[in-house]
């Protein structure tokens, strides 16, 4: 029996974070309900498939109802309130490693060009874009960028680690900064180091000319093992989605989809 693309524990965690949809004016055929139009998203996000394939037997309606409810969601915030709510899942069970983070960027082929595309100088200029990525110790993706594949690694550093959402423990504050950050050679910049100096964390950052990379890959692997989950999301191997927000959504529910994973479900 095939498995369910859409877990019922996954979907009590998602269902109080969407609008209901809204009836057509004048009667008309009834809005997809919801989860009808998360399976399709979720069915795209996992196999790669083109949104006019989607499968008329899964009751998704059209691809672009899927997409359209897709976009709405990122532009309400859904996918970061879901992935908040499950880092603080994951954080309440004591499984996010505050000691230490890691983070890097890794280069995926862009077919279709549009927004936040650039040639990429490591695929013979071929139009690519940028998944920005930072993980705890554990490898839990805490949050991702996209970014043109010819901008460099570092110039998105501080809107990375910025963008780690506050993890509520308790009654105490919302955390966001680990003790530590690993980053290669691609972030020795003073302003790297200063960033997470005014932040309140110690940086690890490889110092070019100066140290091997085998030595900093002691920490910094998870970060590489996270992308190579990502890779588990056909839709992220390769860009066909013009617009950058649409792709960072997509980036976004595969980050909650993981952290899912994470709790063991």
């Amino acid at each position: 029996m095939a498995r369910e693309i859409l877990p019922s524990e996954l979907w009590e965690r998602i269902a109080p974070l969407l609008p209901p949809p809204v009836p057509k004016p004048k009667g008309g055929r009834p809005p997809v309900p919801n989860p009808n139009a998360l399976r399709g998203i979720l069915f795209v996000l996992k196999t790669g498939i083109r949104w006019a394939d989607l499968p008329k037997e899964m009751g998704c309606g059209s691809g672009m109802t899927c997409w359209r409810r897709l976009q709405e969601w990122h532009d309400l915030g859904v996918w970061d309130d879901l992935h908040r709510i499950l880092l603080e899942e994951l954080n309440d069970a004591g499984r996010i490693d505050w000691e230490r983070g890691a983070l890097d960027a890794s280069s995926i082929r862009a077919k279709r060009g549009g927004q936040a595309i650039g040639p990429n100088p490591t695929d013979r200029g071929k139009n690519g874009t940028k998944h920005h990525l930072i993980t705890d110790a554990n490898g839990i993706p805490m949050a991702v960028l996209v970014g043109p594949a010819n901008q460099h690694d570092s110039v998105p550093f501080e809107k990375l680690i910025d963008a780690v959402p506050g993890i509520r423990h308790g009654r105490g504050r919302p955390r966001r900064r680990f003790r530590k950050l690993h980053a290669d050679k691609a972030y020795d910049f003073r302003r790297c180091r200063v960033a997470c100096k005014v932040r309140g964390m110690l940086s690890r950052i490889a110092r070019r000319g100066v140290e091997t990379a085998e030595k900093l890959g002691k920490h910094r692997w998870v970060v590489e093992r996270t992308f190579a989950w990502f890779k588990h999301f056909r839709r992220l191997m390769v860009r066909y989605e013009r617009r950058a927000d649409i792709h960072l959504a997509f980036l976004k529910v595969a980050a909650s989809l993981i952290c899912f994973s994470a709790l063991g479900w």
